[in-house]
């Protein structure tokens, strides 16, 4: 099962950098601090990444696929066959397109923040975090979310000595649980601008 509806969740809690208030029950430490910064300032000049995602699921169910992103306020998540699908926002909105019924749906705006994290700067200190852990070479930082569905908790993975993005884990309202891990990802690339796309021919659907 692809849990794209799951995806967009987990995407709306990791990259929501609001105005929510600061939950962490106690003080962050200087070097805690210094590397939340370092993080933000390192993810805010990447303009444009590409690799593969691993998703995994409650059941211990596994789908792989190809994201795109580029600065700003584009990104694409194209599913692995057997599926057709893909996640695109294009910077006024998030859709999933079918490229076997050559159709598409969309997601509003205001719902999947996802564009936050599209911008030019990238600040964690703005986002909902009630938890900050470091261990083994990375920095777990774990932050909450009201979503269109509910509240959503995730826990963002960086790696200390790269500050890049490696995972993140999800717990949604349901009460399931979803790991997305990030490989092979390349930055700075030239992405063709059709990934970010949708064909003309495409006919709107309602959500199912």
């Amino acid at each position: 099962m692809i849990r794209r509806d799951a995806l967009l969740l987990g995407l709306a809690a990791v990259f929501a950098m609001g105005t929510s208030a600061w939950a962490l029950d106690r003080a962050l430490t200087p070097e805690e601090q210094q590397l939340i910064d370092s993080i933000g300032a390192h993810n805010s000049t990447i303009r444009s990444m590409v690799g593969r995602f691993l998703q995994i699921d409650t059941n211990g169910g596994r789908t792989e696929g190809t994201f795109f992103l580029e600065r700003p306020n584009k990104i694409a998540f194209r599913y692995a066959p057997p599926s057709r699908e893909e996640i695109v926002s294009v910077g006024n909105g998030f859709y999933v397109l079918n490229r076997r019924d050559e159709t598409y749906y969309a997601y509003p705006q205001d719902t999947i923040p996802l564009r936050q994290f599209l911008g030019d700067k990238i600040n964690l200190m703005n986002a909902n975090v009630v938890n900050v852990a470091t261990s083994d070479g990375y920095m777990t930082v774990t932050v909450i979310d009201e979503t269109v569905a509910g509240t959503v908790q995730v826990s963002l993975v960086f790696g200390t000595d790269t500050l890049d993005l490696v995972q993140w884990s999800l717990v949604e309202p349901s009460g399931a649980e979803l790991t997305f891990s990030l490989y092979d990802v390349e930055k700075d690339v030239k992405i063709p601008s059709t990934f970010f796309s949708i064909p003309a021919n495409y006919k709107a659907v309602q959500r199912g």
